[in-house]
């Protein structure tokens, strides 16, 4: 990891360095995990509440002597100059009897600001979009700053996907890192999941099922429905306990920087521009895409089955119908 230390009159900038605009709970919790795992050199968190920022920023610093070095501040948008990465978690939340809509077009307009702001003051670093509904705000972050699209992609379907194998891996008996699967489409209701290439220690789910020391008592195809269903409805029923996400989302923002800032090659499903992919183009959808120094290398355009296809046609003209409702093309 690179460590540079520039020293001007009055700052000292640190390599790499994350600006996270917006530290509510996402962008703070995700400001949290970057310092515990020591992948930035310096944090610049940014936020209307400036006061409460600077809390968080006091709290998080006095641990400093437990973990890798790292300089964190509350700033503005000047303070994000020469950033490698701009994580947005800006946004508001649905208000009563307002649709969906309505809080799309609200946050649309916060995004009218914000982008340019930071195109201002850190134009080349990458764009990793965190606020909802992440797909069609990274299609809007993509339009305002006219910025390539490999610079400028979303969350997508990382989270729901993390979800997805740990329930798998739960319900199997092994450990979550060892299954591969796949969340895929919108982040959001019309997500699907991708049984048809989905494995456990290199088998096919349909494969270990046979195998598998409870497969007298486990009715497959309704478990894994279930398994599905749970993942789609875990921010709902998470959000109905605690009153809202966090702390799994800034484990996988994570390790979306990591795969940036060490040039990892790695596989995620984050939400990336579609082109030519079943017929789809211009829209952002959670496709797994190689991830490495230059944001997005490259859109897998994974082989699915027929019903597959159709739930992912049916995602993209769902948010497709969305972008030319409030007008982004």
């Amino acid at each position: 990891m690179r460590h540079e230390l520039i020293r001007g009159e009055k700052t000292i900038n640190l390599k790499p360095k994350i600006a996270i605009i917006g530290c509510g709970n996402v962008g703070t919790r995700f400001a949290y995990v970057l310092t515990i795992k020591g992948l930035a050199r310096q944090i610049v968190m940014v936020d209307i509440d400036r006061k409460r920022v600077e809390g968080e920023v006091m709290d998080i610093s006095h641990g400093a002597p437990y973990v890798s070095p790292v300089k964190i501040d509350a700033g503005d948008y000047p303070d994000i100059k020469d950033s490698d990465i701009v994580v947005v978690t800006a946004g508001r939340n649905q208000r009563p009897n307002e649709t969906r809509i309505d809080l799309i077009k609200g946050n649309l307009h916060l995004y009218e600001k914000i982008i340019p702001e930071i195109m201002d003051f850190a134009p080349s670093a990458k764009f990793l979009i965190v606020s909802n509904p992440v797909d069609i705000l990274s299609y809007a972050a993509f339009k305002i700053s006219g910025k390539s699209e490999n610079e400028v992609f979303g969350a997508g379907t990382v989270l729901d996907t993390a979800r997805f194998k740990y329930l798998l891996g739960k319900k199997c008996n092994v450990n979550p890192q060892n299954v591969h699967a796949y969340i895929l489409g919108e982040h959001g209701d019309s997500e699907f999941a991708v049984w048809s290439s989905a494995m456990i220690g290199g088998m096919l789910i349909k494969d270990y099922c046979v195998m598998c020391d409870n497969k007298e008592f486990c009715n497959k195809e309704e478990e894994l429905s279930q398994i599905f269903e749970e993942v789609r409805n875990s921010a709902y029923e998470i959000i109905k306990r605690k009153g809202e996400t966090s702390y799994g989302i800034g484990l996988a923002l994570a390790q979306i920087i990591q795969a940036i800032l060490n040039d990892e090659n790695t596989i995620l499903p984050v939400s990336t521009l579609i082109r030519d992919f079943l017929g789809i183009n211009n829209v952002y959808l959670g496709l797994p895409a190689i991830i490495n120094k230059s944001g997005v290398s490259q859109v897998l355009k994974i082989a699915l089955n027929k019903k597959e296809e159709e739930n992912f046609k049916k995602s993209a003209q769902k948010l497709r119908n969305v972008i030319e409702e409030v007008g982004l093309d």
